[in-house]
C-alpha cells in the first residue's frame, strides 16, 4: 500500500486556478463518489481550503494511482493535464506524509503557524469518514497528523505570537493595560482594518465600542455589527474624554486627530492613559499629541515592528516544530513499514505451513502405515526445513521494515511467493498505533 498526494496551494497556483478546485458540499460528494469507484484507489481524503486543494490517497500501484488522481483533478477543475501540471505537487509515500504533518502544524500556511488549518484538516478527515472514503492507512495518517498539529501548538506556542497588523494593535493595547475587560474603544473610520482590530479587542474583553466616521450611515452600520454605538464625526473630540483605546484608519490625506481639535480634551484627562493606534497611511494622528501626559501614540511602523518580532518568534517555534515532526515521522514510518512487512511475513508463514501439510499428506499416503515415532521424525524434519528456509528472509524483512525501502521489499516478497495479503485489514487492526505519541 502506498500513500499518494496530488495538490496545489497558494505558493504554486494563483487564485484563478485554485478557485476552479473549490469543492462545495454537493461537488465534494460527487468527488468522493468518483474516487470510491476507482479500482486503483483504496482510500482518499480531500483537503480543500481557500489556499489549497490536496487529495491524499492510498493505492497498491503508484503509477496507476497517480493517473487516477490526475484525471480526477482534470475532471473537477476543467483544466487539461498540461494546464494543471505546472501548478501541481505530487510527492509519494514518505514525502506525502511529511507534507501533511507540516500542513496540520501550520508550517505550510500563508501565515506561519496559523491555527485554522488544524480544524480544516480535522473537518476534511471527518468528511472522508462520512463519505466512507478513508481506509485504515489514511485513518492512522490523519489521526497522527492531527495529533502532531496539536502537539506542536502546545509545545512550541507557534500560534501564540500574532503576525497581523490588527492583532498587533491588540497586543500593544494589552501591553499598556493589565486587562481590557473594563476598557472602551473608539473606532475612527469604518474600514476593514479598523473593524478587524476592534473585533480582536472585543474578543479580549473590551466593554464598549464607539464608532465615528465621516459617513454617519456607515458608522451606524459598523456600530450595529459590533454591538456598539455610532457618533457623528464632529463629536469625536468629546469621545476622547472617556475612550481608553482609539483605533484610527481613515482615507484622509491629513491628520484628523490633531492638537487643535482634540488636544484640549486629551489634556483634560489629566494623565489618565489612552492608547491611540494609527493604522492609516498617510497618518491620521498628529504625533505632537504624544507630548500630552498619558497619551501613547503608535503608528503603522510600530505595529510592523511588533509583527516582525512575532514573526521571528514563530520562525523559532517553526524550527522546534520541524524537530518534533522529524521524530513523529520516524514513529509513523516505523508503524507503516511494519504494516507492510508484518502481514507479508504472516502470509509467507501460512503459505509455507500449507505447503508442508500438503506434502506431508502426500508422503504418508505413499508410505502407508508408519510408526508414531517415524511419523514424528518426518513431521519434525519437514518443519525444520521450512523454518530454516524462512529464517533469513523473515529476519531480513524485519530489518528492512524500519528503513525507507521496507515496503518495496515487502512488495517484492509478495510477488516472488505469489502471496495474498490483506493490508487493509491489518491497517484497521493497528490504526490506534498511528495515534500514539
Amino acid at each position: 500500500m502506498y500513500v499518494l498526494l496530488a495538490g496545489l496551494n497558494h505558493r504554486t497556483a494563483p487564485v484563478e486556478v485554485r478557485e476552479k478546485l473549490a469543492f462545495s458540499a454537493p461537488v465534494m460528494e460527487k468527488a468522493y463518489q468518483y474516487l470510491r469507484h476507482s479500482a486503483d484507489i483504496e482510500g482518499a481524503v480531500i483537503l480543500a481550503t481557500c489556499n489549497r486543494t490536496e487529495v491524499y490517497a492510498t493505492t497498491r500501484d503508484i503509477a496507476k494511482g497517480i493517473i487516477v488522481l490526475n484525471r480526477f483533478l482534470e475532471e473537477f477543475s476543467g483544466f487539461s493535464h498540461s494546464e494543471l501540471k505546472g501548478y501541481l505537487y505530487q510527492p509519494t509515500c514518505y514525502d506525502a506524509i511529511s507534507h501533511l504533518f507540516r500542513v496540520s502544524s501550520g508550517l505550510d500556511s500563508m501565515i506561519l503557524g496559523e491555527a485554522q488549518i488544524l480544524a480544516q484538516v480535522k473537518d476534511a478527515y471527518q468528511t472522508a469518514m462520512d463519505q466512507a472514503a478513508s481506509d485504515g492507512v489514511l485513518n492512522a495518517l490523519f489521526q497522527k497528523a492531527i495529533f502532531v498539529g496539536k502537539k506542536i501548538r502546545t509545545e512550541t506556542g507557534i500560534d501564540q505570537h500574532p503576525v497581523s497588523v490588527s492583532y498587533a494593535a491588540v497586543e500593544l493595547a494589552r501591553q499598556h493595560f493589565d486587562t481590557l475587560e473594563d476598557k472602551t474603544v473608539l473606532v475612527v473610520g469604518a474600514g476593514e482594518m479598523s473593524e478587524l482590530a476592534t473585533r480582536y479587542l472585543m474578543l479580549n474583553g473590551v466593554k464598549s465600542v464607539i464608532v465615528s466616521n465621516r459617513s454617519y450611515d456607515r458608522a451606524q452600520m459598523m456600530a450595529e455589527s459590533l454591538g456598539g454605538r455610532a457618533v457623528r464625526f464632529d463629536q469625536l473630540p468629546e469621545e476622547m474624554l472617556e475612550a481608553d483605546i482609539v483605533i484610527s484608519c481613515t482615507a484622509a490625506n491629513h491628520y484628523v486627530i490633531r492638537t487643535d481639535n482634540c488636544g484640549e480634551q486629551l489634556s483634560t484627562r489629566q494623565g489618565r492613559e489612552i492608547i491611540i493606534i494609527d493604522i492609516a497611511v498617510p497618518r491620521d494622528v498628529d504625533p505632537l499629541l504624544g507630548n500630552i501626559p498619558g497619551v501613547h501614540i503608535f503608528d503603522i511602523d510600530d505595529l510592523h515592528s511588533v509583527v516582525d518580532e512575532n514573526h521571528l518568534q514563530r520562525q523559532r517555534a517553526a524550527h522546534q516544530a520541524e524537530q518534533i515532526i522529524a521524530l513523529e515521522l520516524d514513529k509513523f514510518h516505523e508503524w507503516l513499514a511494519g504494516l507492510y512487512v508484518v502481514p507479508v511475513i504472516t502470509s509467507l508463514k501460512q503459505k509455507a505451513e500449507a505447503v508442508k501439510e500438503q506434502e506431508l499428506r502426500k508422503a504418508f499416503n505413499r508410505l502407508g502405515k508408519v510408526s508414531e515415532h517415524d511419523r514424528k521424525v518426518i513431521v519434525s524434519m519437514a518443519q525444520n526445513i521450512i523454518s530454516h528456509l524462512l529464517h533469513d528472509p523473515i529476519v531480513s524483512l524485519k530489518e528492512m521494515a524500519v528503513k525507507d525501502e521496507g515496503h518495496q521489499c515487502a512488495e517484492i516478497t509478495k510477488k516472488l511467493f505469489k502471496l495474498q495479503v490483506n493490508m487493509e485489514e491489518q491497517a484497521n487492526e493497528q490504526v490506534k498505533i498511528g495515534n500514539q505519541g
